[in-house]
């Protein structure tokens, strides 16, 4: 008795559901379990089904424990990359508001940031000629002692641009310290203390003439022009002015002006040293009023000895005479 397969309805073709994809079956190589594989890889034509729908099937279907980790791995170096970015956009935006918030600090106080200074490169050009001091070309110098430093010609001769030779002379020698080779004259130097830079330079002049413990600084007893116009007091006084020297506002009549001067400090003696000075004469001397006496003013000291003075008096109504004397021991000067 023969026994065969039950014969499938002719025209019948095999078809699979949706719900026999993911059926449990008894068997790990059962034709579900193949079939589900063949759909997960997109066998579509194995299913016999549209391959539209094969590829949504796989887009459903359940992931693998391999699937599943390889996914979870690729999220985590997403994130990652994420996380780098987005530290590094927010380094970026801190050191841009350091870098503006410093340059609004340095601005001018317009709240317009400060500019910073132009800058001009200049092209140094290379000086040649008898003017350089620093080059090949300059010549030989000589010391104090005129000679010449020592530098053998073969050195000099392989002297270049980029190969100076430094010569040194000799510094040998000793110092001294005393009057012998001072090279100031202590003579032109102003010692004088005196306020009237006049009356320094001539207090300079006769230093080893002034009478002893002399105060250029002495009190002038000037206040003012208070002697009647045209008076040989009132030229005596303008002249003086005039000259930048002191002079006192009261020391009375011509005769008594010596005194005057004497007493406030004033040097006075029988000799003239300088234009400007004071020449009393008594009453009557040399015709002057009886009562009164007169002054005048030396204009000059002349080579003989004699003086050329200027004077004035009430009869020449402010103007001025001149007169010389050779007897000038015979007088009284009033100097600073």
């Amino acid at each position: 008795m023969k026994h065969a397969a039950h014969k499938a309805n002719k025209g019948s073709a095999q078809r699979t559901g949706l719900a026999d994809l993911f059926r449990s079956s008894r068997g790990s190589h059962s034709v579900g379990v193949v079939r589900a594989v063949q759909a997960a890889n997109g066998d579509a034509v194995a299913l016999a089904i549209d391959p539209a729908l094969a590829a949504r099937l796989n887009e459903v279907a359940p992931l693998t424990r391999r699937a599943i980790r390889q996914t979870a791995k690729a999220a985590q170096r997403r994130s990652a990359v994420m996380s780098s970015a987005s530290l590094a956009a927010l380094v970026g935006t801190a050191a841009t508001a350091l870098a503006f918030s410093a340059n609004m600090r340095q601005a001018s106080g317009t709240g317009v940031i400060a500019q910073d200074p132009a800058t001009t490169t200049t092209q140094m050009a290379r000086i040649q000629g008898s003017t350089v001091s620093r080059s090949e070309s300059r010549t030989a110098l000589t010391d104090t002692y005129g000679t010449q430093s020592s530098t053998s010609d073969s050195t000099a001769a392989a002297s270049s641009e980029n190969n100076q030779t430094a010569t040194q002379s000799s510094n040998s020698g000793s110092w001294q310290l005393n009057d012998e080779n001072s090279t100031i004259d202590v003579s032109q130097l102003a010692r004088s203390l005196a306020d009237n830079p006049k009356v320094a330079v001539l207090v300079d002049k006769d230093s080893d003439q002034l009478p002893a413990n002399f105060n250029p600084n002495h009190a002038t007893g000037d206040s003012g022009l208070a002697y009647a116009f045209s008076q040989c007091t009132w030229w005596a006084y303008t002249r003086r002015h005039q000259l930048g020297l002191p002079v006192g506002s009261y020391f009375g009549n011509g005769a008594q002006w010596a005194d005057s001067a004497a007493a406030m400090g004033y040097w006075v003696d029988n000799t003239p040293r300088h234009v400007g000075d004071i020449m009393v004469f008594r009453t009557g001397q040399e015709g002057a009023s009886s009562l009164y006496g007169h002054v005048a003013i030396v204009e000059r000291i002349n080579p003989d000895g004699s003086v050329y003075v200027s004077e004035c008096g009430a009869a020449l109504n402010g103007k001025i005479a001149h007169r010389t004397f050779t007897n000038v021991s015979d007088f009284r000067y009033i100097h600073y």
